[in-house]
């Protein structure tokens, strides 16, 4: 999977180390996989999600954001937010997540939404 058509390693960033992976296996294979940080006391956010374009449609993703919520509400967090490509954004709404803020473009030309979704 490669981040954003970017080359890889170009998803790491400063506060990498602070943060939590989560690795969808299948047969050994990592099918799917997330980042996620805590921004405050009560804001999460879930990076870098992506799933094997042979796997997806099979609520694998799904499934991986409801176990990261869970995760969340573990350590306190009300909200989780995150920037959502304009080709997934329906999926995200799928699992109650709102448009917050305005549209951005991503690389000068991926446009992007950022969602929040309140837990608490």
């Amino acid at each position: 999977m490669e981040p954003w058509s970017q080359p890889r390693g170009s998803e790491r960033d400063d506060i990498e180390t602070e943060s939590y992976p989560f690795i969808v296996t299948l047969n050994e294979k990592i099918v799917a996989t997330a980042r996620f940080q805590k921004n405050s006391e009560n804001e999460g956010q879930i990076r870098d999600l992506a799933v094997e374009e042979d796997y997806r449609n099979r609520r694998i993703g799904s499934i991986l954001m409801r176990y990261i919520e869970g995760f969340a509400i573990s350590l306190g967090i009300k909200n989780i937010i995150i920037n959502t490509r304009k080709t997934v954004k329906e999926f995200f709404e799928k699992l109650d997540y709102e448009i917050m803020g305005e549209k951005t473009l991503h690389f000068d030309e991926i446009e992007r939404n950022v969602m929040i979704k309140k837990l608490i």
